[in-house]
C-alpha cells in the first residue's frame, strides 16, 4: 500500500491559483500512475488529471486542461497539481491516489483537501 497526503488547499478568489502536493510513501515503487480526482458537494468524483510514474506522462480532463498542471519530484516521492485561472466550478475537494498498473483501480487514496473558488 501506499500513503498519500495531500495538502496546498485554500480559498481563493476566481482568476487565481493554488498548488496541490501529495507526498507518497511506503510501496511508492510499485507506482504505475497518480490521479488527481475532486468531488464537489453532491456531485460524483471526478477524474482531474494523472501523470504515469515511468515517463511523467501526464492526462487531463477536458474541464482542466490549459488551466492545471500536473508534475512530479521522483526524489521527494511528491505529485503537484498547479492550478491557474481557477473557477468557481473549480470548488471541490481533492484527493490525489495511486494504480500500480493500466488495467488495476486507483486503490490508494489520501484524506483531500479542499479548494474554494470564490466568484
Amino acid at each position: 500500500q501506499v500513503q498519500l497526503v495531500e495538502s496546498g488547499g485554500g480559498l481563493v478568489q476566481a482568476g487565481g491559483s493554488l498548488r496541490l502536493s501529495c507526498a507518497a510513501s511506503g510501496r511508492t515503487f510499485s507506482t504505475y500512475e497518480l490521479g488527481w480526482f475532486r468531488q464537489a458537494p453532491g456531485k460524483e468524483r471526478a477524474f482531474v488529471a494523472s501523470i504515469r510514474w515511468s515517463d511523467n506522462s501526464a492526462y487531463y480532463a477536458d474541464s482542466v486542461k490549459g488551466r492545471f498542471t500536473v508534475s512530479r519530484d521522483a526524489a521527494k516521492n511528491t505529485a503537484f497539481l498547479q492550478m491557474n485561472s481557477l473557477k468557481p466550478e473549480d470548488t471541490a475537494v481533492y484527493h490525489c491516489a495511486t494504480r500500480d498498473s493500466y488495467l488495476s483501480q486507483y486503490d490508494s487514496w489520501g484524506q483531500g483537501t479542499q479548494v474554494t473558488v470564490s466568484s
